[in-house]
């Protein structure tokens, strides 16, 4: 009995260590666009931005992706199983792993002229070419985490991703940097970042190698001739790349598509080069801003499906029920609070950030994605711990297809506005096939009241923020920057705690609710 409950404690501490770890690597991944895009500018920004997807893919499958592959793999046919019979299911994870990684390499440095011209932009060919070198390295990550996590030592991962981040947002802040001090084009110091990205990839996989060599693992040998069929483990692996691969690139995808279309619409209906660049990486602050707003308002719903998960075990209907919705409440109140305060800061907040207020109506825009994006991700987590794996990754390829056929019908009449509504719509519409597809699995959504509430405590939030900003730009330049930072941080302390204050006095969540609720259960008591 001690030994199990030790086994579950340590299981418990090791997804807290992995959810602190992945936090901080977001956030990471995210801010470090803001001084990078003030070293560079809008243009510079533009040229990382159109190959940073392609990074982004080996990153999220290296961090994310793969490595819970390789854990469900391993959970389906080595729990309980001999040394032997692991060893040879981790032996053909790698080969697996490694024909994808080369095959995509291959594919993105042989394609890098084709690509380049489908961006219509021939100088990104150099910086496509370094990206495949990262897929490279993808397989060997994957493995060492992968391999971790299933044997509940999460550990290793949680300091690779932070070591990882760490050198590589470094290395691309020095690099880029020095380099537009020492006068190479914005090309060059792009290139010079990926480079960067890739030694945090390389300090990783070192990290990783220190840890298994500590431990001398027995799992990592050579094995291929032990009692298990290779096709069923092939199998699992070429199911769980299509889902949940595919699910976990979804902000990705949606990023690639502006890549590959927008800057090349934007030329063809008479742009000048050098301000539709300008245009696409004005367009692209929305990246960071969505991706920070999307992890604020996730990490308290995800906090929540492990309890589904437990509930799917236990066959308890109900209580699946109830933490359903009460996960998706907290991320609607989050992700709307989110996406409506950056709505009505926008102005200051885009002065904070990148200098100006260049694109501030499209980043508005763009903002709305916050709420949607939360809820796609909320759902695939819940869904992939209900057993749907099929469903988030076939809507995540709906809604990509979506995205690049409304970017081609919007794009030339509404330019980068175009865009920024095809994002919008296309997470809108991918949340609502996820909660579609629940509705008719027999799951309910009592969620009227709280929308309403939801709803009024957003409008009140943004009456008090527009007010608020009104009123200080009658006596402060808000196209100063530290004025604008002021501004800025005093609106979200001002918006913030209305919307907060707002939610409780509305009773949006009864007190048993907010037990469940990290942070705020401590609040309550």
């Amino acid at each position: 009995m001690n030994v199990q409950k030790n086994s579950i404690n340590l299981a418990m501490q090791g997804a807290v260590v992995l959810t602190i770890a992945g936090l901080i690597t977001k956030i990471l991944s995210a801010a470090y666009r803001v001084p990078y895009q003030n070293i560079v500018g809008d243009i510079g920004f533009y040229i990382y931005q159109q190959v940073y997807p392609f990074y982004g893919m080996s990153v999220i499958l290296a961090t994310s992706g793969f490595p819970v592959l390789i854990s469900k793999v391993m959970t389906d046919y080595g729990y309980g199983k001999s040394v032997q019979i692991r060893s040879k299911i981790m032996t053909i994870t790698f080969l697996y792993l490694t024909v994808f990684g080369l095959i995509l390499s291959i594919f993105l440095y042989i394609s890098s002229d084709e690509i380049a011209a489908i961006m219509g932009d021939s100088h990104l060919t150099a910086l496509i070419k370094v990206t495949s070198i990262s897929f490279i390295i993808v397989p060997f990550v994957s493995l060492f985490r992968g391999y971790f996590q299933s044997e509940q030592n999460m550990h290793p991962t949680a300091v690779s991703q932070v070591i990882e981040q760490g050198i590589r947002v470094s290395c691309i802040l020095i690099s880029s940097y020095l380099m537009i001090r020492a006068g190479y084009n914005l090309y060059e110091a792009g290139f010079g970042a990926l480079v960067g990205s890739i030694v945090g990839s390389l300090a990783a996989f070192m990290m990783l190698l220190i840890f298994w060599r500590k431990e001398q693992q027995e799992l990592m040998r050579w094995n291929i001739s032990a009692p298990i069929h290779t096709l069923k483990i092939l199998a699992s692996l070429i199911k769980y790349s299509l889902t949940i691969g595919l699910s976990s690139l979804l902000l990705i995808f949606i990023q690639l598509i502006d890549a590959l279309n927008l800057y090349s619409l934007l030329i063809g209906e008479g742009m000048g080069e050098v301000l539709a660049k300008e245009t696409k990486g004005v367009y692209d602050r929305g990246q960071p801003l969505i991706q920070l707003g999307t992890v604020v308002a996730t990490s308290l719903a995800l906090s929540l499906v492990p309890l589904i998960g437990s509930a799917k075990a236990q066959n308890n209907f109900k209580l699946i029920q109830d933490k359903l919705n009460l996960s998706l409440k907290i991320c609607i109140v989050i992700g709307a609070g989110a996406s409506a305060g950056l709505i009505a800061i926008m102005k200051p907040t885009n002065v904070m950030l990148f200098t100006n207020a260049s694109g501030s109506f499209v980043l508005m825009i763009l903002s709305a994605s916050i709420l949607f994006t939360s809820l796609c991700l909320t759902m695939f987590a819940i869904l992939q711990g209900l057993g749907y794996t099929f469903l988030p990754a076939l809507s995540v390829l709906v809604g990509v297809g979506v995205k690049y056929l409304m970017n081609i019908w919007l794009v030339p009449k509404y330019g980068v506005v175009g865009a920024a509504i095809s994002t919008v719509f296309s997470y809108s519409l991918i949340a609502l096939i996820t909660i579609l597809f629940m509705i008719v699995k027999g799951y309910t959504f009592k969620q009227g009241k709280s929308l309403f509430k939801i709803s009024l405590a957003t409008i009140l939030m943004i009456s008090i923020l527009i007010m608020f900003i009104m009123v200080t730009g009658l006596f402060i330049d808000l196209d100063t920057r530290l004025y604008a930072s002021v501004v800025s941080f005093s609106g979200i302390l001002v918006g913030g705690g209305f919307y907060g204050w707002a939610i409780l006095k509305l009773n949006v969540f009864s007190r048993d609710e907010l037990q469940y609720i990290p942070i705020v259960k401590k609040l309550v008591k």
